[in-house]
């Protein structure tokens, strides 16, 4: 019995011989917490909880611009700031949705001068994600698991499609555009097409409980769960979770799909694995609380944050 005992803490210590804990390379400060951020050229555009969306300058490392909301006043005059749940850029402009004083969200649309309100609160949509299709047409997540193609030109909703009753959790599209990853409270993961707004496919779950957040490259999927599973689902095997030993956040895929990242203990670090050989590799430590949201921009390269006031840029090599 004492072999198979020093065997097998031999062969754990093997397995992560090589693994390493990486600090980051460098940490962007924003004027509060991070809901969302996307990448654009070498331009990073972040939204937070006062109401605005800083756009930071990799190559400075620092603020070069930013978007700033109109206050709200609630009924006894006092100033409230908007929640900008998330945001996206195409052809030099950004979308973003942000929250309300009546429980609905506006979606606005900056084209680099000038702000335009696309959709009001009075239009009663709990939008929770808007993503570009192209120049006129974007996506819209509700609350309620609806998903609504939108037509900037004419103001004209293409489709509203209800997948199904638990209430959504994210949104991804596929490198074309032409497919979307969704999930929900239930653990389900669905595909649809975005044209048409036609279901393709219902996976397999791999959870069994809320998903907070799902990543969709090069045909592989990955989810992050409150019931402390990451799903995976590669597209040329069979699915599979990994159990943690705390609430996954969020979870992300390389560009490739074969190199998967999600948040692992209360430690608050990032665990990255093999997505093929399953073999956890180095771990990510620095972040101050709970990472909510990771980015790749490249095979090696990506950004996080969590329920701070900070971006987070790494190398995992």
């Amino acid at each position: 019995m004492k072999f198979f005992k020093y065997f097998f803490i031999l062969l754990f210590f093997l397995i992560n011989l090589n693994a390493k804990d990486i600090k980051p390379i460098f940490v962007l400060e924003t004027r509060d917490l991070v809901y969302d951020f996307v990448l654009d050229g070498s331009n990073l555009f972040v939204s937070n909880a006062m109401g605005t969306i800083e756009v930071f300058d990799l190559f400075k490392q620092k603020k070069i611009d930013e978007i700033v909301l109109p206050p709200m006043y609630n009924v006894h005059g006092e100033q409230v700031t908007s929640k900008i749940l998330s945001v996206d850029r195409h052809n030099g402009k950004t979308l973003f949705v942000s929250t309300t004083l009546k429980g609905f969200r506006d979606v606005w649309l900056h084209d680099g001068m000038n702000l335009k309100h696309i959709i009001k609160a009075e239009n009663k949509l709990a939008v929770r994600e808007a993503r570009f299709i192209d120049d006129e047409k974007f996506i819209l997540g509700t609350v309620a698991h609806e998903m609504i193609l939108y037509n900037m030109s004419d103001s004209y909703k293409t489709y509203r499609k209800h997948l199904e009753q638990s209430t959504f959790s994210d949104v991804v599209l596929s490198e074309d555009r032409k497919t979307m990853i969704t999930s929900s409270e239930s653990g389900r993961v669905t595909l649809t097409d975005v044209k048409s707004g036609e279901v393709i496919k219902i996976f397999e779950s791999q959870n069994v409980d809320n998903i907070y957040k799902i990543d969709y490259k090069n045909g592989n999927i990955i989810t992050a769960g409150q019931d402390r599973r990451v799903g995976v689902y590669p597209k040329n095997s069979e699915p599979y979770y990994i159990k943690s030993d705390f609430l996954v956040y969020t979870a992300s895929l390389s560009p490739s799909g074969n190199i998967g990242v999600y948040s692992s203990g209360e430690e608050n670090n990032l665990q990255v694995f093999n997505v093929n050989t399953k073999k956890k590799m180095n771990k990510l430590i620095g972040h101050y609380s709970t990472p909510t949201t990771i980015k790749f921009i490249r095979e090696n390269e990506l950004f996080s944050a969590g329920d701070e006031n900070r971006v987070f840029y790494w190398k995992i090599d």
